[in-house]
């Protein structure tokens, strides 16, 4: 029979520099996660969820792309082992989706008349100039506000 391993995984240096925000963000999840959620609206109960998935994520992106404060391997690390959000990470890459608060805001099937959500909406092009994203709570991510 094979042997099991037991032995937790390795990290690569530079862990322990971003380890501390990571397990705080995690907590905050977790506490997102198990908040009861009464008196909100069904779509309401998740928006702590993307903002906090949206600010792991952003931790990650500036530490990397920006201020190039950790190496790729750490990078990529993070990414395999789910602290950050992949496919969020890979549009703010593109231009026009630098300010991106979630996926679900640039997916055309989950809006009426197959468009994006109000949020991408520059807020000198609004008719309203206070709205909310029915998704994530947003109130303005496109690029050029």
């Amino acid at each position: 029979m094979p042997k099991i391993k037991t032995s937790g995984v390795k990290y690569p240096d530079g862990w322990e520099l971003i380890e501390p925000t990571l397990s705080e963000l995690h907590s905050k999840m977790r506490e997102a996660e198990n908040d009861p959620h009464d008196g909100k609206r069904k779509c309401e109960a998740l928006w702590p969820i993307f903002k906090i998935n949206h600010q792991r994520s952003r931790y990650l992106y500036d530490l990397y792309y920006n201020r190039k404060e950790i190496s790729k391997e750490l990078y990529e690390f993070c990414l395999d082992q789910d602290h950050a959000d992949r496919n969020l990470i890979a549009k703010w890459k593109k231009q026009g989706y630098e300010r991106l608060c979630c996926l679900r805001c640039i997916q055309t099937r989950d809006h009426n008349f197959v468009t994006t959500c109000v949020c991408r909406v520059p807020k000198h092009l609004r008719e309203e100039q206070v709205i909310e994203c029915v998704h994530c709570g947003c109130k303005g991510c496109a690029s050029g506000d």
